[in-house]
């Protein structure tokens, strides 16, 4: 059996994670290695595990993904993830297609990669729009709607709107974003009886300049720099809270996302950057 294995470490708007291509080396436990390997100081240092492979038998689709967060769980979508495999198939030759179908637990996604077209960088992908499907309001394993639209954590309330892109996300505006403890509440609203899987949570301001300022706590992962299926659930929830229209820029820790919530068709289309950090080789744990 293989004792190591070749990684490529990647972040899209500051969301990093370690990507290893399962067509080359299998991952016998990937929940184990995604706990050890994400580890900052005794691992390489990342969010999860991100495992890219060829879809299941009667899937169509090009190539596949499997997320695992840093505590082992894994997740079902990520859409910050899916934009840096985008990058990752193309300037690798894995495929010489600028459309892109991507299995995941969500369903297939479809990524289209916009190209660098000046200058020495013309074969590099210089974002990705990532189709994330219509978002879905009622989904009772993950979402108590008995629960009604108000959380309370640790002696404050917030209002939130429930929005699903495949994962579940409660999205709650705030007027006091940059001080806001999101550690504190997040922590305890992941964990509130009215989401039966955890929840990603999401807290947003609208700013002045019309752009939404956006802060994350992730469902196994805690808080991070970014959250591309946490900024659609945004876009969505100003959209339907009167906020914004059906366009937004996201703005989180890590970068800015553009959203849209088509009207056309329902879907919700992001749009962002994806960046290589590092690779190396690492020991199965």
């Amino acid at each position: 059996m293989v004792k190591s294995v070749k990684f490529t470490k990647m972040h899209g708007a500051g969301n990093d994670y370690i990507y290893v291509d399962t067509q080359k080396y299998a991952i016998p436990d990937p929940s184990k290695a995604a706990i050890a390997w994400s580890k900052y100081h005794t691992g390489i240092g990342s969010d999860g595990l991100v495992l890219i492979g060829k879809p299941d038998e009667g899937v169509d689709a090009d190539f596949s993904m499997r997320i695992f967060n840093a505590d082992g769980s894994e997740a079902m979508m990520c859409g910050n993830a899916s934009r840096c495999i985008g990058k990752y198939l193309y300037e690798k030759g894995l495929t010489s297609n600028t459309s892109i179908r991507l299995q995941t637990l969500s369903g297939v996604k479809t990524l289209i990669l916009h190209l660098a077209d000046e200058g020495h960088n013309i074969n590099k992908v210089e974002s990705v729009t990532v189709d994330m499907l219509q978002p879905v309001f009622h989904n009772e394993k993950q979402y108590d709607e008995k629960a009604g639209d108000t959380l309370t954590a640790d002696f404050r309330t917030f209002r939130g709107t429930f929005v699903s892109m495949g994962n579940p996300h409660f999205v709650c505006f705030v007027d006091d974003i940059e001080t806001l403890d999101i550690a504190r509440y997040g922590f305890i609203m992941e964990r509130d009886a009215a989401f039966p899987e955890r929840c990603n949570i999401e807290f947003a301001q609208l700013m002045a300049d019309g752009t939404i300022r956006t802060r994350v706590w992730e469902r196994g992962s805690g808080i991070t720099m970014a959250c591309g299926t946490g900024a659609c659930a945004t876009a969505v929830a100003a959209a339907l809270t009167d906020r914004k229209g059906r366009t937004s820029d996201i703005a989180m820790d890590g970068g800015t996302l553009h959203i849209e919530w088509n009207e056309q068709d329902g879907h919700v289309y992001m749009t962002g950057p994806a960046a290589f950090v590092f690779e190396g080789e690492v020991s199965l744990p």
